[in-house]
């Protein structure tokens, strides 16, 4: 056990002088650009929040597609009739992935109207769920 040691401890010791001789050779910044760079951080952290960039986007109400009308259905984007009325006809749906596994619309459509829906449930209960569409058809 102790020959095992011996070997790995020498090693580490030669890894660990090495780095340091490394770390001496580097090239180390001016005192007064080092105190430059402190000053430019600590005014960055203290710039008041108007200064930030604005935020991306403002948040836009997300449609339902689980009891959405057939006409607010149809204003989402490359969204046909066809398609509004096979959405309404497979309702409820577990998520909004559930629109391209069901095929219900092409993947393209998909990727372009995902931003913009959500698929809610009311009950935690599949059943419950499948219950309150059955009332509304």
């Amino acid at each position: 056990m102790k020959y095992r040691f011996i070997p790995c401890a020498l090693f580490s010791a030669s890894l660990l002088f090495t780095s340091i001789g490394f770390a001496a050779d580097a090239p180390q910044a001016p005192a007064s650009q080092a105190k430059a760079s402190t000053k430019a951080a600590s005014a960055a952290k203290s710039a008041p929040a108007a200064a930030k960039p604005a935020a991306a986007a403002p948040k836009t109400k997300l449609m339902d597609i689980n009891s959405a009308s057939a006409a607010e259905l149809k204003t989402l984007p490359g969204i046909s009739e066809a398609e509004v009325a096979k959405l309404i006809a497979t309702r409820p749906l577990g998520s909004k992935a559930w629109l391209v596994t069901k095929g219900i619309i092409p993947e393209a459509k998909y990727a372009a109207i995902s931003p913009l829906v959500i698929a809610k449930q009311p009950f935690k209960d599949a059943a419950k769920n499948a219950a309150l569409y059955e009332k509304k058809k």
